[in-house]
């Protein structure tokens, strides 16, 4: 069992059936039924991202798709680039990379940008580098501000089910015309 993981409790976690991923080259353990960032809770890992313009260090945040921060590439045969790491079940043998962090998201090489945040305004690069040619600065720019990169052998994960529901009568609000 990892440091923070509570000994009872999630039903939706089968603490019987141990799995181990790796997220960033390290290896992860969780249960079966853990999410991906469930388990790197659990397992004490605390960046899982960057941010898109300085580099800082980004943890978990929310629980649900509403998380901004752990969002992670896919690999393996079903490689699936910028997958939020909250709604996607974690599984042995699955290979996770942090978005928008080279070599990782601990390591990131482009972190020392922090370090001039006071010099770089909002939207400084639409400004700063029109001059003398703006190609000349874009792609590099827009490589560090980028996500998930897309493998050139990738095989879409296939389609997913669409499900669109009707009602007979909607009733909304609970006033004189809504209870008539």
């Amino acid at each position: 069992m990892t440091a923070s993981r509570l000994a009872t409790g999630g039903s939706a976690i089968d603490r019987s059936r141990p799995i181990r991923f790796s997220f960033d080259g390290a290896t992860v353990h969780g249960f079966a039924g853990d999410t991906i960032a469930s388990a790197l809770l659990a397992g004490d890992v605390a960046v899982v991202g960057r941010s898109f313009k300085y580099h800082r260090p980004r943890g978990i945040w929310g629980a649900g798709v509403e998380e901004p921060n752990a969002l992670v590439d896919i690999g393996g045969p079903r490689a699936t680039p910028n997958t939020r790491a909250t709604t996607e079940l974690a599984r042995d043998g699955l290979v996770a990379r942090s978005v928008n962090a080279t070599p990782s998201a601990l390591a990131d090489r482009n972190a020392f940008l922090d370090r001039f945040a006071r010099f770089i305004p909002a939207a400084f690069y639409y400004k700063t580098f029109m001059w003398p040619d703006w190609h000349r600065f874009e792609p590099r720019i827009r490589a560090m501000a980028g996500l998930g990169k897309v493998d050139a052998d990738w095989t879409s994960p296939g389609t997913a089910d669409q499900i669109n529901h009707h009602c007979d009568v909607l009733v909304v609000g609970a006033g004189p015309a809504g209870l008539a």
